[in-house]
């Protein structure tokens, strides 16, 4: 199993969580990468700029810890588990964490550039807030 971790810092923890945690709102903490998220019955179905369409399955929300998880349903994957975590430092800034668990090992090279291209996404949004 291949485990892709980014780390991105942010000047407002508490921005950066309201846009992670709207599980049914990526399209917005995620702009440019998401065109648009709807979210049903605990599933997201998201549609990227490119055209492709995943749907998520939310595992947990957790408000005090600040951590979400889900995962992706069907595709490529025989796994996909992703979680965020965000941290808050005393000045209100953090770090927001981002984790993927995927099988099989070879899609690492699909996932990889598009949570980096999601993580400047939401430092992209959070600028705007």
């Amino acid at each position: 199993m291949t485990s892709i971790l980014k780390r991105l810092a942010v000047a407002d923890a508490d921005a950066a969580w309201a846009l992670i945690s709207d599980f049914g709102g990526a399209d917005r903490a995620f702009p440019g990468v998401l065109a648009a998220c709807e979210l049903a019955d605990g599933v997201r179905t998201v549609t990227f700029a490119s055209g492709a369409v995943v749907q998520e399955r939310l595992v947990g929300l957790d408000p005090v810890e600040r951590r979400l998880a889900y995962h992706v349903i069907g595709g490529r994957f025989t796994h996909h588990n992703s979680a965020w975590t965000v941290t808050r430092e005393p000045d209100g800034g953090g770090i927001a964490a981002w984790v993927s668990d995927i099988l099989p090992d070879e899609t690492a090279a699909i996932v990889e550039p598009l949570m980096e291209a999601g993580m400047a996404a939401l430092d992209r949004a959070l600028q705007r807030d």
